[in-house]
């Protein structure tokens, strides 16, 4: 086996701003896995809030790819992975998830299945997706929520944790009244004190919130889960919820946990967070960073195990340079492709880096 990489610009159509930063573009490194002829690729993109920048995901996925070419095929190599022998503990999840992902579309390719077959689920999983409408003005997310809606998307995610949390509440107001038929989701990125998500969260549910991401500061799982024992808004764990013992410590004390695969580590570490949470009362969203379809479809495969689906990274972008998960209309989907299923669009020659 040999791997390369490539390295582009994903530039998002607007702006995201969230309590904590505003994003307008990101790299992509794409990982491509080759195998007698046939490739397999994955991505990672870059990360403030993680601390990855493209020369640490471009040196990092170098190392991995080292040790790939030790393995006699690509199916040994994904069991190494598996098994923590491929990818040190120390190697940061983004990473992990970009080899799993390579591996798993390479593997796939070469048995002539998709990856969602490679991993029990039958019929190619289908999954309204939510759409992010960032912190704007009140004008621009009541337009943005009618066209989003009209589009045929059934739930919103709006982002909240302004300096004057009377933003927030006016805010998720007119979203709702722009489109009253759709489910709402709010996340505040951990900007609020206790104090303030008690007082605020009996006013979101009275504007129909159906579930609230991570109210407070990262760093304090059990003031969440205190919470979310009497909050009127199911909470959902996102900052607190990174890896499996993170997951281990808040379930059945939050409604659900916020699984990215850059995050925790890929499909396989996901595998085991939903396993672990089984039969907990804590339920699992799929979510996401912005990245391309190559970056949403291994979370796409796995969307059937999921009660929220947050995925929707590559339709912040101004031009996704894969296509084949869907989500213009409101549904990401699989397909029946070998492999990840997804397709490299063009990318121009001043992209490449």
């Amino acid at each position: 086996m040999k791997a390369s990489q490539r390295t582009i610009p994903l530039r998002l159509t607007e702006p995201l701003r969230i309590s904590r930063s505003t994003t307008a573009a990101r790299d992509a490194v794409w990982l491509s896995v080759e195998h007698d002829g046939v490739s397999g690729h994955g991505e990672a993109v870059t990360s403030v809030y993680y601390g990855l920048d493209a020369d640490t995901l471009r040196r990092l996925l170098a190392v991995v790819g080292t040790e790939l070419v030790r393995h006699r095929d690509p199916e040994s190599a994904l069991e190494a992975l598996r098994a923590g022998e491929l990818a040190g503990a120390d190697t940061p999840p983004a990473v992990t998830a970009a080899v799993d992902a390579a591996l798993l579309d390479l593997v796939g390719k070469r048995a002539g299945t998709p990856v969602h077959r490679l991993l029990g689920t039958t019929e190619p999983p289908v999954a309204a997706t939510a759409r992010t409408i960032g912190i704007t003005a009140l004008g621009r997310a009541a337009a943005e929520a009618r066209r989003l809606a009209a589009r045929g998307f059934q739930t919103l995610k709006v982002k909240a944790g302004t300096p004057d949390p009377e933003d927030d509440v006016e805010r998720v107001r007119v979203i709702r009244d722009a489109a009253p038929g759709v489910r709402l989701l709010l996340d505040p990125n951990g900007a609020w004190t206790v104090a303030q998500a008690v007082a605020l969260l009996p006013r979101f549910a009275e504007l129909g919130v159906a579930a609230v991401e991570q109210p407070l500061a990262p760093g304090h799982p059990d003031a969440l889960g205190a919470l979310a024992e009497r909050s009127p808004v199911p909470v959902i764990a996102d900052e607190d919820a990174v890896d499996l013992k993170d997951v281990r410590r808040l379930a059945g004390r939050v409604q659900g946990v916020n699984v990215k695969l850059a995050k925790c580590g890929g499909v396989h570490a996901a595998l085991r967070i939903a396993e672990a949470i089984e039969g907990s009362g804590t339920a699992l969203m799929l979510g996401c960073l912005a990245a391309s379809s190559l970056g949403l479809a291994p979370a796409v495969h796995l969307a059937d195990r999921a009660r929220w689906a947050d995925l929707d990274g590559h339709l912040l972008l101004a031009h996704d340079p894969w296509s084949g998960i869907g989500g213009a209309d409101g549904l990401v989907r699989a397909n029946t492709l070998p492999g990840l299923g997804v397709q490299p669009r063009e990318v121009s020659r001043e992209d490449v880096a």
